[in-house]
């Protein structure tokens, strides 16, 4: 049994702009081709975005996402903080929580550090996150790492979900992971 789901938080086009460790196109490229991995895999996806002037919508790059409960719209930094999206991370019964977003510092690592006190595992897909500044998302990371959560990146990930890419599975999703080549 399949255990990851996966958790896209405020990748939305007013805030993904905001990190300033790797660029727009970069994180945008990598939360593409982790929504096509967890579509490829059937994983489940949850998407929690904050309320902002300009809406709510997320960004374009995450449409293909087929989210467990809808889009969750929240008010607070840490996604468990909201009803409707821990209950959609909870109802998947799926222990394993792959997470990234806008900013490392504040949603990501807030999250990540809320989902392991619940008991969950948390893997942190950092090219598909933002950070401020490069010390402070590694001072976020590092606190992560230090409660338990794992750092990687979208293909590593990727290959610890699909051992074998010669399958017809695992030749989609290292199909997918192409589309990572030339991303900035």
């Amino acid at each position: 049994m399949v255990s990851e789901q996966s958790l896209f938080a405020d990748l939305q086009e007013s805030i993904v702009l905001f990190g300033r460790t790797r660029p727009e196109s970069g994180i945008r490229a990598s939360a593409r081709v982790l929504a096509e991995v967890a579509e490829l895999l059937e994983l489940p996806a949850t998407v929690s975005i904050a309320p902002r002037p300009e809406g709510p919508d997320p960004i374009a790059e995450l449409s293909g996402a087929q989210p467990v409960g809808g889009v969750q719209v929240r008010s607070g930094a840490s996604c468990l903080d909201h009803a409707g999206t821990r209950d959609a991370l909870a109802s998947t019964g799926r222990p394993v929580v792959v997470i990234c977003g806008v900013l490392t510092e504040l949603v990501v690592q807030l999250t990540a550090l809320d989902l392991i006190d619940a008991g969950m595992q948390v893997h942190v897909a950092l090219d598909a996150c933002g950070g401020l500044s490069n010390s402070t998302e590694n001072a976020a990371l590092r606190r992560i790492e230090s409660a338990g959560g794992y750092v990687g990146c979208v293909p590593n990930l990727a290959a610890d979900m699909v051992r074998d890419f010669t399958t017809p599975t695992g030749g989609r999703v290292i199909g997918a992971l192409h589309g990572l080549f030339g991303a900035a």
